[in-house]
């Protein structure tokens, strides 16, 4: 099996630059999913997150989701769930306003150290999609731009907590699906593994690592560049052996932002492919999803290609 890629970006904007821009490029074009080390994030603070997050689990959200999996009598399941995910989740959104204040049960030092932590996603977000577009032949900005609408970007985290599963082989953590959005920048916890990307049609593990931020591309990013890079199929297998954090913050569209392929890449790729993804505003994109997340996406291109050419 091939290596999952991590790529170190110490030297992004020195000598290492080319051949870290390469690596980034062979990620994105076969494995949608990469893992970054050296990202300019103080491991101080990505610690204290992580920290805040597992307390609060344990204070606020382990109770309650014992409690559910007790009232649905889950224990005593024999036969797969397929219509539910094992995990205990809160979404944070940050732009293009902020909810952290509003949000129940986290303390002041919980609140602050999410709002540095989105502070340093974003801006990490928006240095790589600088990246992408430099590798798909895009000028500076494009990305950034296409994503922007009226309002700026759509910005959230999703954080949740994987509990130890008494049958982990009837239920998964999270179903298997791609993520509907741009590029997703992700925290996981180093010691219980779980997440898998769909590789040549074979499960591989993403594998845990301290302090390092695990990016995977979207539906909007494979719209975009015209297929060129491809969101991947992921999912989270539940586990007997322990409880797996996960913040994943989703950098977004914004919901009136209009997501077409770049004219530039349908220029130059006109003989090489013969697909041309769909046109659409990207909150109606995201109300077709909510109903088939857990499906193809080609249906959903294929939904919208339909509606443009009647």
């Amino acid at each position: 099996m091939e290596k999952f890629p991590v790529i170190n970006l110490a030297n992004i904007n020195g000598e290492e630059k080319k051949a870290t821009l390469e690596q980034i490029e062979d990620a994105c074009q076969n494995w949608g999913f990469f893992e970054l080390v050296n990202h300019g994030i103080p491991h101080e603070l990505l610690d204290r997150v992580e920290r805040l997050t597992k307390e609060h689990y344990r204070k606020c959200m382990e109770k309650r989701f014992n409690e559910a999996v007790g009232s649905k009598g889950l224990e005593r399941v024999q036969d797969e769930l397929k219509d539910m995910d094992w995990e205990s989740t809160f979404f944070l959104r940050h732009l293009p306003t902020s909810n952290i204040s509003e949000i129940p049960d986290l303390t002041e030092e919980y609140r602050d150290a999410m709002k540095e932590f989105a502070e340093k996603l974003e801006k990490l977000a928006e240095e790589l999609l600088d990246m992408l577009c430099e590798n798909l032949g895009l000028e500076k900005g494009y990305l950034k731009r296409a994503f922007y609408g009226s309002r700026g970007p759509n910005f959230g985290t999703k954080v949740a907590n994987y509990p130890a599963c008494p049958k982990p082989e009837l239920v998964k953590g999270l179903r298997a699906h791609t993520d509907a959005g741009g590029i997703i920048l992700l925290l996981q916890d180093d010691k219980v593994s779980g997440l898998q990307l769909l590789k040549d049609g074979k499960w591989v593990d993403v594998p845990p690592m301290r302090h390092s931020i695990v990016v995977n591309l979207g539906d909007q990013i494979e719209v975009i560049s015209n297929g060129k890079y491809k969101s991947v199929e992921h999912r989270v297998i539940a586990r007997s052996d322990g409880t797996r954090m996960s913040v994943a913050s989703f950098y977004n569209p914004g919901s009136d932002a209009v997501i077409y392929p770049a004219p530039p890449l349908l220029e130059k790729e006109a003989k090489e492919t013969e697909v041309v993804y769909p046109k659409f505003v990207f909150e109606d994109y995201m109300k077709l999803y909510a109903t088939l997340k857990f499906q193809p996406k080609e249906p959903r291109f294929q939904a919208f290609n339909a509606l443009n050419s009647s």
